[in-house]
């Protein structure tokens, strides 16, 4: 006799149409939504107002002055030589920097050492500290009260009230600037390609300059831009070590506390009109980025 054995199959309820009743679907997919909405129009109001924040001032200046400050150009001899004071010191500074920070920041980039951490803080310091206390940290160094100023005066070359001074300025609040962009372009080289240029026999002065430095140049060249701004805009340690001659940050400034504000326009306007030449530069560099990085 054989036994058939029954399970028991519980089937849901269905509906008329056959198919499996589902439950009603809950509002808080409805809800997360209005919060996600309300979420990024309250994003957009906060992003909209700092930039209208950053953008109203800069606008209102060029508006209120770039026309007159171009005018003046042509009759104001001390804003043109202001201009090219400016413009002359930041290049040889920027030079200055280029030279003397490109191995170091090969070497951050590429070397482990003992004291690197600190190395690296020290570079950054001059960022972080205000520019005033920066020209009077150099006008200790430099000074001529000073041993390496005053060597230096000895020498014939003297260092605060000449163009030598504002390029001191320039050279130390600008520089670390350069080191960390370009230890940062030379960070993206993939090591293998200077490792097998040394594996052809390639000593290592060759290998930089064959290898690294075409694969970092645009990252390097953007880094020295970025000095060159900084250094034209630079104004507390240029007016502690040398107030005259005048940069045009600095003529800016004189002509506001001699003066008053209509005075003091022109020249400002003419100085974020200059701004627009790093910031072009910076962004002619970006239009062909490196592989694997997108473009600004």
């Amino acid at each position: 006799m054989i036994r058939r054995s029954f399970r028991k199959v519980h089937i849901r309820p269905v509906d008329r149409l056959g198919t499996a009743q589902i439950p009603a679907p809950t509002d808080h997919s409805a809800d997360a939504s209005a919060q996600s909405a309300v979420a990024r129009i309250a994003a957009a109001l906060v992003a909209s107002l700092l930039l209208l924040f950053l953008v109203a001032p800069i606008g209102r200046l060029v508006v209120a002055g770039g026309g007159q400050g171009i005018a003046r150009l042509g009759g104001d001899a001390e804003l043109r030589s202001s201009l090219a004071l400016t413009g002359f010191t930041a290049t040889f500074a920027t030079l200055l920097g280029v030279i003397a920070g490109t191995p170091l920041a090969y070497v951050l980039a590429r070397s482990r050492f003992r004291g690197r951490a600190l190395v690296a803080a020290v570079l950054d310091l001059p960022l972080l500290i205000p520019h005033p206390v920066a020209g009077i940290a150099l006008l200790l160094v430099l000074g001529r009260d000073s041993l390496v100023g005053g060597t230096l005066l000895n020498a014939g070359l003297r260092v605060v009230g000449t163009p030598v001074g504002i390029v001191c300025a320039m050279l130390f609040v600008s520089a670390p600037l350069f080191v960390s962009g370009a230890r940062e372009a030379f960070a993206r080289v993939d090591a293998r390609f200077e490792a097998v240029a040394r594996t052809l026999g390639d000593p290592p002065i060759r290998v930089f300059r064959r290898v690294t430095l075409p694969l970092a140049g645009r990252g390097v060249l953007a880094a020295a831009v970025v000095m060159w701004a900084r250094a034209v805009s630079e104004f507390g340690a240029i007016v502690i070590l040398t107030y005259n001659p005048k940069t045009a940050s600095v003529l800016s400034y004189d002509r506001f506390t001699s003066f008053g504000l209509g005075e003091a326009i022109p020249v400002a306007a003419v100085l974020v009109l200059l701004a627009l030449i790093p910031l072009v530069a910076l962004r002619a560099l970006r239009t062909e980025a490196a592989p694997g990085y997108p473009n600004a």
